[in-house]
């Protein structure tokens, strides 16, 4: 089973010093959304919702990895950073309950907020005319 539509390999910038030059360290990894059967057409949309700033017009979820030297090691984290940001994608976020503060902290606030008022009024409590 072919799991990737593409992994291409290619130079990676940043450091690495000289094997940065000769070795294909970065990988750029596709996947067709539509090739993933695991998920329904529901999680499917959800997906395409989530990472539409990573699929591109033919419908293909890409990632660019190039952190390493080693491009064993940049396909491994390209391969989690896909299954991570897809379990993240499926992940449907609360709803809200709708909350009314109780009485008696509406009535501590306002105590609060009076007090805090009659301390400023007592700062400029000075008698200007004399």
């Amino acid at each position: 089973m072919k799991l990737f539509s593409a992994t291409q390999y290619s130079r990676s910038g940043g450091p690495g010093g000289q094997n940065v030059n000769k070795v294909n360290t970065k990988v750029l990894l596709t996947l067709k959304i539509d090739d993933l059967t695991c998920l329904n057409e529901e999680e499917k949309k959800l997906v395409r919702q989530k990472l539409k700033s990573r699929i591109n017009i033919r419908d293909e979820l890409f990632l660019q990895v190039q952190g390493s030297r080693s491009q064993l090691k940049n396909r491994n984290d390209a391969v989690q950073l896909l299954y991570s940001l897809i379990r993240q994608s499926l992940v449907r976020p609360r709803k809200r309950k709708k909350t009314k503060p109780s009485r008696s902290s509406v009535e501590k606030r306002l105590k609060e907020k009076k007090k805090a008022g009659e301390k400023k009024k007592l700062r400029n409590s000075r008698s200007w005319g004399d």
